[in-house]
């Protein structure tokens, strides 16, 4: 209570001159002190009493602080002597009864929590700290409903709102009430606009519920009464990125920084949008600075590997992104990455090593997987090639031209069958592909079942004629042979 004098008095003090303001730090300083010197002298004092097995007096609030103190250390067991003291001195304290609650409810002793909140509740049934407990013990017994009721008896008779409307809000959560959750965190902050906690909660609320425009209404209200809050510009500039009003999102990230210089996170969230917006030079500029604030980031470092590969300086990108994988060996998309570029660069070898390093990191990965069956393929890893497409179309990969690239590679090595298998299995989904159907013409002109290959072939060029090529390509000799010359002559 002294403290909280102490503060309203200096606002009004901070009206006046620096003298007075400084006078009334150090009278805050000075009583600050002057209490936690007397919770030190309580607690010296209450071990002393422990080791002589004297009993000494403790007013009602030592005692308080005296149990405080060993719960936060974990020291249940001296809590509970001191809770037990403290009740044979002052056997009609309501505020250490509540205090043996919170101890019951540490130890998961809710049936006795439950009956002393039960006598306490008969006795003094406008003390809001027993329906708080209440709540809690409904809470923990997922009973969120029964806990709200509970938090709503404690709004009536407590003096801290702030803290009741905020345990408020969290229930809402618990029972996805979004909108209602919002309302008690706003309540707490139009108690206290320096509630980071209940700032943050309310723009969850906002975001869970998709309000995007709603949101940036709200921040600019609050900006409006709070116009030094960092942390309120930063989240503006967030929903106006969410909202594609990328200008206003830069400037509100500028208003952020400028508030705050060494705030690295809007520095982040400034070069990504800057990215969108095309400025890479100017993010790769922005996501340095969170690099000059912050520990090395290989998220960091891959952001302004993009940007340099939007700006087509493939050596920078490599380069960045090599920093990535050193920083986070397993960021199996950083080497993906690096594969990619290393490709445009025509370094083949070196680029099967990276896309090898992210198959070992995330063989469940479908584009890591196409990509080391086509790079095995290129370099003839035939076997190795198989397995990796065997692998893409096992997680489900959906595209029929890795199925054909697999085909292509059984063929090449005379698995011509398994080839087919996998060729009627596709033409199921796909029963006019000529890509298909020439395919599977070739492969049985190849199994010596000509029969079949002539009445794919012949379907074949009803379909398109025109894309013969990938017949002539992948079965050169049959191509050639008299018969087969003389069904494509049909058809032209």
């Amino acid at each position: 209570m002294l403290t909280k004098l102490l503060r309203s008095k200096l606002i009004k003090i901070k009206r006046k001159t620096n003298i007075y303001v400084s006078f009334a730090y150090k009278m805050i300083w000075i009583m600050m002190e002057f209490s936690e010197n007397k919770n030190h002298l309580a607690l010296s004092k209450f071990e002393k009493m422990l080791k002589s097995n004297k009993v000494l007096f403790f007013d009602s609030e030592e005692f308080e602080n005296i149990i405080i103190h060993y719960l936060d250390l974990g020291k249940i067991s001296l809590a509970k002597k001191a809770i037990s003291l403290s009740l044979n001195q002052h056997p009609d304290s309501t505020r250490l009864k509540i205090v043996k609650v919170e101890l019951l409810l540490l130890e998961d002793k809710i049936k006795e929590a439950e009956k002393l909140l039960q006598h306490l509740e008969a006795i003094e049934p406008t003390y809001a700290e027993i329906y708080i407990q209440k709540a809690v013990i409904f809470s923990k017994k997922n009973k969120h409903l029964e806990s709200i009721k509970q938090l709503q008896i404690a709004l009536k008779y407590t003096h801290d709102l702030a803290d009741v409307h905020h345990l408020l809000g969290m229930e809402h959560l618990f029972i996805e009430d979004f909108t209602q959750a919002k309302e008690h965190f706003k309540a707490c902050l139009d108690l206290d606009n320096e509630d980071y906690s209940a700032l943050y909660n309310t723009i969850y609320c906002y975001e869970i519920n998709e309000e995007y425009t709603e949101a940036v209404d709200f921040l600019n209200a609050f900006i409006d009464e709070n116009p030094y809050n960092e942390f309120a510009w930063h989240q503006l500039g967030m929903f106006y990125n969410k909202t594609g009003q990328y200008n206003q999102a830069v400037r509100a990230f500028n208003y952020s920084i400028l508030i705050d210089d060494q705030f690295s996170g809007a520095y982040f969230e400034k070069a990504k949008v800057l990215e969108t917006l095309k400025e890479y030079q100017l993010a790769i500029d922005n996501f340095h600075k969170t690099l000059e604030l912050e520990d090395p980031s290989a998220v960091v470092f891959v952001q302004i590997a993009n940007c340099y590969n939007h700006l087509n300086n493939t050596n920078k990108a490599v380069e960045y992104f090599l920093k990535a994988v050193d920083e986070d060996p397993l960021l199996d998309y950083a080497w993906l990455a690096l594969t990619e570029l290393l490709l445009q660069k025509k370094e083949i070898e070196k680029a099967r090593s990276y896309i090898k390093k992210a198959v070992e990191i995330n063989e469940n990965n479908i584009d890591i997987s196409n990509r080391y069956a086509e790079i095995s393929m290129k370099l003839g890893f035939y076997e190795e090639a198989i397995d990796a497409f065997e692998n893409s179309i096992s997680l489900g990969e959906k595209n029929p031209k890795v199925v054909l690239m697999l085909c292509d590679v059984l063929h090449f090595i005379g698995e011509y069958q398994l080839a087919i298998d996998y060729l009627q299995l596709l033409k199921k989904e796909q029963s006019n592909s000529v890509e298909i159907l020439f395919r599977l013409s070739g492969l049985f002109f190849l199994i010596k079942k000509n029969k079949e290959a002539f009445l794919y072939l012949e379907n074949a060029l009803k379909l398109n004629v025109d894309e013969l090529g990938i017949f002539k390509t992948l079965f050169p000799n049959i191509y050639k042979t008299a018969e087969v010359i003389e069904l494509i002559e049909k058809f032209k």
